[in-house]
């Protein structure tokens, strides 16, 4: 007796192809990217005044995680381990998690524009900073920064949730009010209390930079986006849920209030660890989200980690731009992010403005 094996018909086929297309698309995006990742950092570490091959930069990680012998001289070696490898890694991290944070926000809120610093995050870490800064208070800046990011945090909530029940509106305009509080106050305290070298220091952190990176903050960083990082990975199809708007959630038995707020205490808590280390950076959360829809489109199981490891790529090549394009001189990283994510997000609008035209 034989048994004959039906086939699928050819709408059927394929109809399974076209849907293992993104699944397949977003795998050898993410391989590719983080290819790109370890061999831009390999690169970057040697980038430099003292220029240090990617073969005896590997070797000298390699190194040192495995206790060999080392294969540089030990000035070559304290450059690539103690100054380079710690900025290149809190700079992939920092990028990585402001992407991350800026595609959860963007869902949340299903606004286009937000970013880590719509609830007044950023204003809240730069208010700490600068008090630590100009009035000499005894406590470390990543610390102070990381308190004001959380206090800001605090007042978004509670005033969002003044009625009795938060929305993403009320949370948003909750955390511009909070915004331009703190943001007042920074200046005040600028006003009344910088002087001479004190105001580049502080104008140089609200810029954004990694100069003084150390493995210290890797450490934080990392651990901090370990432990937000699961969690909102995790949130892809919540998220999507989202996307569809609060009534579409709650009837695919989505906890829409509990969930808002527990991802939006995710995001807070990363974007306070990141900004503490690296200062106010700018649109790396904003634009790096659309630039990642291009490739692996709207779902977010497929664009959470792939603009994670765009954001790393991001803002791992602007940090090497920033100390090296006018050697011996050193830009804020902000700067660099921002001349090149102004142009981007202005072409990123004009083609969805496009979009929308012809599908008119």
């Amino acid at each position: 007796m034989t048994t004959t094996v039906r086939q699928p018909s050819a709408p059927l086929r394929t109809a399974v192809r076209v849907a293992r297309r993104p699944a397949a698309r977003t795998a050898v995006a993410s391989v590719v990217l983080a290819a790109l990742l370890v061999a831009s950092a390999l690169i970057a570490v040697g980038v430099g005044p003292a220029s240090i091959a990617p073969s005896d930069v590997a070797a000298t990680i390699w190194a040192h995680l495995t206790g060999g012998a080392p294969v540089l001289s030990p000035t070559e070696d304290a450059i690539v381990w103690q100054l380079r490898m710690p900025r290149v890694l809190t700079a992939a991290l920092v990028g990585g998690g402001l992407a991350l944070c800026g595609a959860v926000m963007q869902a949340l809120t299903r606004n286009p524009l937000a970013d880590p610093y719509l609830l007044g995050l950023s204003s809240g870490a730069s208010t700490g900073a600068v008090i630590v800064l100009v009035l000499g208070v005894s406590i470390a800046l990543p610390v102070a920064a990381f308190a004001g990011a959380m206090l800001a945090l605090v007042f978004t909530f509670a005033i969002g949730r003044a009625g009795g029940r938060s929305s993403s509106t009320s949370l948003i305009l909750a955390g511009l009010a909070v915004s331009a509080v703190l943001s007042a106050l920074t200046s005040l305290v600028i006003f009344w209390s910088a002087t001479n070298d004190s105001y580049r220091e502080i104008l140089g952190w609200l810029l954004g930079s990694l100069a003084g990176a150390q493995w210290s903050d890797v450490l934080l960083v990392a651990v901090v986006a370990a432990v937000c990082a699961v969690p909102l990975l995790g949130s892809a199809r919540t998220l999507d849920g989202f996307a569809l708007g609060d009534t579409a959630a709650t009837a695919l038995g989505i906890p829409v209030e509990r969930m808002r707020l527990a991802l939006f205490a995710c995001c807070a808590l990363l974007t306070g660890a990141l900004v503490a280390v690296s200062g106010a950076i700018g649109f790396v959360g904003l634009i790096l989200p659309h630039a990642t829809r291009a490739i692996v489109g709207v779902r977010h199981r497929a664009l959470l980690p792939t603009t994670f490891l765009v954001g790393a790529l991001f803002l791992l090549w602007a940090d090497t731009i920033a100390r090296t394009a006018f050697d011996p001189r050193e830009l804020p990283v902000g700067i660099v992010t921002a001349l090149v994510g102004g142009p981007v997000f202005a072409v990123l609008l004009t083609r969805a403005h496009r979009t929308k035209l012809v599908r008119r």
